[in-house]
C-alpha cells in the first residue's frame, strides 16, 4: 500500500466514480482534498471481512476481486470490481463488520474516504449529498437485486417436498 501525495492529477477519475459523477468542479475538489488516493500491489488486501472499517472507496485503475469466507473454511471469489465501481458503502452509514474482503488482482489505485469527512461534506452540500445518496441507494439496490437473483436460482437447485415424497414413497413400495 502507498499513499500517493500529489492528487490532483488523479481528479478526473475520481469524477468517473459513479458517486461523485454528479459532483460540480467545485464539489469534486472538496472531496478529492478529504480522501486520499492509494496504490495496491497484486494480493494486498484492501479490506478484510468481519473488520470495522470506516472508509469508502472507489477504484481508479486494475481490479479487485471480493471474496467471502464461512467458518474454517476457504474464501469464496464472489466477484470482481474495476474502474468507477466502490465498495464499502455500508461503511458511511454503520459501524458494521466488513461482509468480504477485497483483494488486488492486480496493481489498482483507489480512491479512499473516511466516514467522518464524508460526514462533514454531507452537512456542508447537502444538494450534492441528495446526488450522490441517491447513487449509493441505486448501487446498493442493485447488489440487493443480484444477491436475491442469485438465492432464486439456489433455490431452484434444492429439492422441494415433492422430491422427498416421491423417494420415500419408492422407498416404502419397495
Amino acid at each position: 500500500m502507498h499513499i500517493i501525495e500529489n492528487k490532483t492529477q488523479w481528479e478526473d477519475l475520481v469524477g468517473h466514480i459513479l458517486t461523485f459523477k454528479y459532483l460540480n468542479k467545485q464539489e469534486l475538489s472538496i472531496i478529492l482534498k478529504a480522501g486520499s488516493i492509494i496504490t495496491y500491489e497484486t494480493d494486498e488486501i484492501l479490506a478484510k471481512e468481519g473488520e470495522l472499517e470506516p472508509w469508502f472507496f472507489g477504484i481508479l485503475e486494475g481490479t479487485v476481486s471480493v471474496s467471502v469466507s464461512e467458518k474454517n473454511k476457504k474464501e469464496t471469489y464472489m466477484n470482481s470490481l474495476g474502474p468507477g465501481d466502490i465498495f464499502g458503502e455500508a461503511g458511511i452509514f454503520l459501524n458494521v463488520p466488513r461482509t468480504a474482503t477485497i483483494t488486488a488482482m492486480g496493481p489498482c489505485t483507489v480512491f479512499r474516504i473516511h466516514r467522518n469527512d464524508l460526514s462533514a461534506f454531507f452537512k456542508q452540500n447537502p444538494v450534492a449529498t441528495n446526488k450522490m445518496l441517491l447513487v449509493i441507494i441505486y448501487g446498493l439496490l442493485r447488489k440487493l437485486r443480484a444477491a436475491n437473483l442469485e438465492l432464486a436460482f439456489e433455490r431452484r437447485e434444492d429439492i422441494d417436498q415433492s422430491d422427498i415424497d416421491a423417494m420415500v414413497d419408492r422407498i416404502l413400495n419397495t
